[in-house]
């Protein structure tokens, strides 16, 4: 039973929503990831998001762009956490989704990334899994001890070689 149900308006925002995904199998949390058109096929997303507890999805993803009603929609009728990822739209580079997101009407809260941040997203549904599993707060202290040495070893062959033969 996937424990995230990530889902996107179009293939085109694949790549951003890959990101997600990918932190996810990283830290062995399993997902479903889904193409759904809320303006397109409202009933097929009213069933999506009215089905999604019983799947056993504990957070959603929701990728959006322009108009940007995906997350805010899942939002409004999943009972637990959305994460909505704005995506960077060529109108106006993805300002619009991220207002669209953050603006949402009391009482329906969504939890927003920066535009295309689908790593992030998959990260704070990882940490929002973790308040109540140790073995993967565990993974995500290992992620977050990796990450440091990455820069630690970066700085390193920055201080070895220089600025000009980095």
């Amino acid at each position: 039973m996937a424990q995230v149900g990530i889902v996107m308006g179009s293939d085109s925002d694949m790549p951003v929503m890959a990101k997600a995904a990918d932190i996810l199998e990283e830290l062995g949390i399993s997902y479903e990831m889904t193409i759904i058109s809320a303006h397109r096929e409202p009933d097929v997303f009213f069933e999506y998001a009215k089905s999604a507890e019983s799947k056993g999805f504990k957070v959603i993803i929701a990728g959006a762009g322009k108009a940007a009603h995906l997350p805010g929609m899942c939002a409004a009728i999943f009972p637990m956490p959305v994460i909505g990822i704005p995506m960077k739209t060529s109108d106006l580079g993805g300002v619009d989704s991220l207002y669209s997101i953050v603006q949402m009407p009391s009482g329906i809260p969504v939890a927003t990334v920066a535009i295309n941040g689908g790593q992030n997203a998959g990260i704070l549904a990882a940490k929002i899994l973790a308040t109540s599993d140790d073995a993967l707060l565990q993974k995500l202290k290992d992620y977050t001890q990796g990450l440091k040495e990455s820069v630690q070893k970066k700085d390193a062959r920055l201080q070895e070689v220089g600025y000009k033969n980095y």
